[in-house]
């Protein structure tokens, strides 16, 4: 099922590729905004709930589609642009293991806990 579910994020990242290669920029765009959806992440220097809240708004591929769709109808290749970056680059997150996140912590998401495991006090690494 694994295998699976990494093929599905896979082919959603495929078709943001593809979906970029029709609109009007030129290739290096998509790279160079490939990571700005992580600047989310910046919300968990306010707390733990609205670090989750934002890192999972920007990461949520309901809000990818929603762009994507609106630049269509909108004919506003930059909404398309938008939601081609963030549809790739959640599943790109997803396929490696990286999903949507708890408020209780980064580390705590809905594929399972990332990360280096906790080590028990006194113990050494």
């Amino acid at each position: 099922m694994k295998n699976l579910l990494k093929t599905e994020e896979l082919a959603e990242m495929l078709l943001a590729v593809v979906v970029f290669a029709y609109l009007p920029y030129a290739w290096w765009v998509l790279p160079a905004a490939f990571l700005l959806p992580d600047l989310s992440a910046l919300g968990y220097l306010a707390s733990p709930r609205i670090g989750a809240l934002s890192y999972n708004l920007f990461h949520h591929k309901a809000l990818a589609i929603a762009c994507g769709v609106a630049g269509w109808l909108l004919g506003a290749p930059v909404l398309m642009l938008a939601g081609a970056v963030l549809l790739g680059h959640s599943a790109f997150d997803r396929l490696l293991g990286y999903g949507l996140k708890y408020p209780t912590g980064f580390q705590h998401t809905h594929l399972g806990r990332i990360g280096r495991a906790e080590m028990p006090v006194g113990q050494a690494s």
